[in-house]
């Protein structure tokens, strides 16, 4: 049973509810709750505590919030259990009302450590950082950006618009969801490369091996470009990039009985049966009554 709790929140969305039913439960398990500090965030709810000395570290917010509580429980190889409090949450796989609940499972050790990759990021040479969901190049105003896409040194295409996306198997069914990409399950490991609102050309979402190495050349158009990882500004400018896999980076708690991720999905209405299926259910339905 873990004593020692650190929780990361998010920096304004009401969490209040949520967290007094943490508090409480904590509490009844015998949890010492303290807060972990992330960089830029100023919210206070609990006295800090270092991620070395928790044995859990539970996310409220969103998806967001989960992506900074594994960054910083990752050096530290903590588990992160995301609550979601008003938020789709793919990450934060426990509703806001089921908090108690899972809290109880949890402290009778009744869950699964999920170990998730990481994407290393080397840019210009230099090791700079490590992505959870996703690394995005992006142009940075009007014009196009212009990138090569080498997998283990072999050109698969030369792009040019709105940049691409290169995402964990968890990271999937984010951004590169969105861009059209496809969803690839937790059990397979890989990357996805996406092209975002290409210019003409065929070069479809391309799914690589956790093996290779992904080389990108960068060419800014008139507004210049960056590179995003996990939704936040790494780098400006024209540059190279390089892309791997980094094993078992981080660690997210999957409670027993948890329900699968193409089931989240459709319970979160992320992915949606086809308007002629949900008719013709309507007028079956319609039709027995």
């Amino acid at each position: 049973m873990p004593g020692h709790v650190g929780l990361v929140v998010h920096p304004r969305r009401d969490i209040e509810a949520a967290l007094r039913k943490l508090l409480e439960c904590a509490s009844n398990h015998d949890m010492e709750v303290g807060q972990v500090q992330i960089p830029g965030q100023s919210r206070t709810v609990a006295d800090p505590v270092e991620v070395t000395s928790c044995d859990l570290v539970i996310a409220l917010g969103g998806d967001g919030t989960a992506l900074a509580a594994l960054h910083a429980a990752a050096p530290a190889s903590r588990p992160v259990l995301g609550i979601a409090c008003g938020s789709i949450g793919v990450l934060t796989s426990v509703p806001a009302e089921k908090l108690e609940p899972a809290l109880d499972q949890v402290a009778a050790g009744d869950w699964i450590p999920q170990r998730l990759p990481g994407l290393d990021i080397t840019v210009g040479g230099e090791e700079l950082t490590v992505a959870i969901n996703d690394v995005a190049v992006v142009r940075n105003g009007a014009g196009q950006v212009i990138v090569a896409i080498e997998v283990d040194d072999e050109l698969y295409a030369r792009t040019a618009g709105d940049g691409l996306v290169v995402a964990t198997p968890i990271g999937s069914t984010a951004y590169t969801m969105a861009a059209g990409g496809p969803i690839v399950l937790p059990q397979v490991p890989s990357m996805v490369v996406t092209p975002l609102a290409r210019h003409g050309g065929v070069s479809p979402p391309l799914v690589v091996g956790p093996e290779s190495r992904i080389s990108l050349t960068i060419e800014s158009g008139y507004g210049g470009s960056r590179i995003e990882v996990d939704g936040r500004l790494l780098a400006d400018g024209a540059l190279d990039a390089t892309v791997r896999v980094r094993n078992e980076y981080a660690t997210m708690v999957t409670l027993a009985g948890e329900e699968s991720l193409l089931a989240g999905l459709r319970r979160r209405a992320l992915v949606i049966d086809s308007p002629r299926v949900l008719v013709r259910d309507k007028r079956t339905a319609r039709d027995s009554s």
